[in-house]
């Protein structure tokens, strides 16, 4: 009976030790500690806006300015102002953006795209006493008669109803005016987003014999989803936080109201800041740095909710 050869085992080769060069820890380190200096100040800002807002929370009537018997009834015009200007905003600057970045990249010329990309970069970067002051000079003066036509063909509508401002200062233009600072940063994201679309999903399109906009609502707009509502949550901010352009173009008061031409238009959160921290003190000042902490969580609630958004349409 022949028994089969034993096979010698095997040498064991060493697993080589993975080489960490010096720059890698670095980096490494250098990314950590980042990372945990941005939540480290984020903490600190919320920890400093919750402890200097408690007085306003307690505060008596008469302490807190606009005559307010409590701080919820001063900050809730404020954060009605805020949200109204803010999505009126929105509700001008998506198509306008969502349309600018199809043109530039699925329609321009090769020549003139490039072009067109860096002239709405540029307007990003233009700073927003500018914006404020083209639409106190400009805008407002440009848009009064149409907002009497308005008023006066369309006033059965409660937006276009009620005695109309003959300044031109209004919610209405301060929303335009906030609609073109989010236009540029919206546009920039969404342009990138379409340029990443499949080239290989497009050609199929046309190939098969769809138009151009059948393969952009087929092809790029289902790809680029989560960053048109990126792009969005982006402009959205912009006009959450901007101060200086609403607090030069707003005619501003206390009221609530969702008339758009009247001059009794609510504030907002940023610019009411902007006006009155200069004179505040005491209570009134802490009044201030509470509707800032407000500001802050809106802020932080949209951001969470954009997260959700994205992740859930990636998924």
């Amino acid at each position: 009976m022949t028994t089969a050869p034993v096979r010698p085992a095997s040498p064991t080769i060493p697993k080589p030790k993975p080489v960490v060069r010096v720059g890698d820890r670095v980096f490494s380190a250098a990314s950590v500690i980042s990372g945990g200096l941005i939540l480290i100040v984020l903490a600190l800002v919320a920890a400093f806006l919750v402890w200097q807002s408690i007085p306003a929370f307690s505060a008596k009537v008469g302490e807190l300015p606009n005559q307010a018997t409590n701080f919820w009834d001063y900050v809730g015009p404020l954060v009605f102002g805020t949200v109204w200007s803010a999505l009126l905003a929105l509700v001008m600057a998506v198509p306008l953006s969502i349309g600018i970045a199809l043109f530039i990249s699925h329609f321009a010329p090769r020549r003139i795209a490039p072009v067109l990309g860096y002239v709405i970069d540029l307007l990003a970067a233009v700073p927003s006493v500018v914006y404020g002051l083209w639409g106190i000079v400009v805008l407002a003066r440009f848009v009064q008669p149409f907002y009497a036509f308005l008023n006066e063909y369309l006033g059965w509508i409660p937006l276009f109803s009620g005695q109309v401002s003959g300044t031109g200062r209004t919610i209405l233009t301060a929303s335009i005016v906030l609609a073109v600072m989010a236009i540029p940063i919206m546009t920039a994201v969404m342009r990138e987003i379409f340029l990443q679309a499949p080239t290989l999903n497009e050609e199929a399109a046309l190939a098969l014999g769809a138009t151009r906009w059948e393969m952009i609502r087929l092809s790029v707009l289902p790809f680029a989803k989560s960053g048109i509502v990126s792009a969005i949550m982006l402009g959205l901010g912009r006009a959450l936080g901007e101060t200086m352009a609403i607090a030069l173009v707003l005619s501003v008061s206390t009221n609530v109201t969702f008339q758009l031409l009247t001059s009794l238009n609510p504030s907002t959160i940023a610019a009411n800041i902007a006006l009155q921290f200069a004179e505040a003190s005491g209570p009134a000042l802490n009044a201030l740095i509470a509707s800032g902490l407000i500001l802050f969580v809106i802020t932080l609630v949209i951001n969470m909710l954009a997260r959700y958004i994205v992740r859930k349409r990636v998924s």
